[in-house]
């Protein structure tokens, strides 16, 4: 009966005619394959996407001062492909506003309007001390300037389900083809009273109602906007905001 040698090998990695031998007999195992092309083709994608992705965040000004250093036949082809976006975008944009709701027509203005757009419901606080309902209101109305493709709705929270918990306000529903695909209570996920415009955003992006590359996010991540909120994060709410937020549900 054969019996096993022990062979020297100093290093059954090393690339040596002696481990060649080895392996073809089976004395070592195979090399495993080197990492390096699989990280080298990695990197080389990664670059092409990121070459690819270049004109992705600019607006058609910016497209303009590109003339010089882009090919032109691709920076018109691009062109023509951002201005189609802007006027889909143009045509479906029908809300431009926060819709105050009321409970009998909630099916109608909700559930059913959910078939043809992504409709968000504010489930607000029935208390002026709610620092984050209240905060989630003013974002709300800018939300709803900023993206008129998607309708934004608010309503009372104990008007809409009888016994709503305050606690859980505010609460925002997500609708589309007449399901309710998300539901945020409270803001704690978002940041709290810090939520910005760029977490709904991010928000939108996340249930599919915006795209990530949807040039109205890109252009509004280039600046916080958010020094017009920091009198609500700290409780001190104009007194006519207040009154007109109380009018809508009367």
């Amino acid at each position: 009966m054969d019996m096993p040698m022990n062979v020297p090998v100093d290093d059954p990695n090393a690339d040596t005619e002696w481990n060649d031998i080895l392996r073809k007999h089976g004395v070592i195992p195979e090399r495993p394959p080197s990492p390096t092309p699989l990280i080298q083709e990695a990197l080389t994608e990664a670059r092409k996407q990121v070459h690819e992705n270049r004109l992705e965040d600019k607006d058609l000004d910016e497209l303009k001062e590109l003339e010089d250093e882009e090919d032109e036949a691709f920076l018109e082809q691009y062109r023509k492909q951002r201005m189609a976006e802007l006027s889909t975008i143009a045509i479906a944009s029908v809300f431009n506003r926060v819709y105050p709701l009321q409970k009998p027509d909630y099916s109608k203005d909700v559930t059913e309007a959910s078939n043809k757009a992504f409709v968000l419901v504010h489930l607000t606080s029935s208390l002026g001390t709610n620092i984050e309902s209240r905060l989630l209101t003013e974002l709300w109305r800018e939300m709803a300037r900023e993206f008129g493709d998607v309708k934004f709705c608010e309503i009372r929270a104990d008007m809409c389900i009888e016994g709503y918990p305050e606690r859980n306000t505010p609460t925002i529903l997500v609708y589309r083809d007449g399901d309710i695909k998300k539901q945020v209570v409270t803001l704690k996920e978002l940041g709290g009273e810090q939520t910005t415009i760029n977490d709904l955003q991010n928000l939108l992006v996340g249930v599919g109602a915006l795209k990530a590359t949807d040039h109205r996010v890109v252009s509004s991540t280039r600046g916080d906007g958010e020094k017009a909120y920091s009198s609500i994060r700290t409780g001190r709410l104009n007194a006519a905001t207040a009154e007109d937020d109380h009018d809508d549900w009367d």
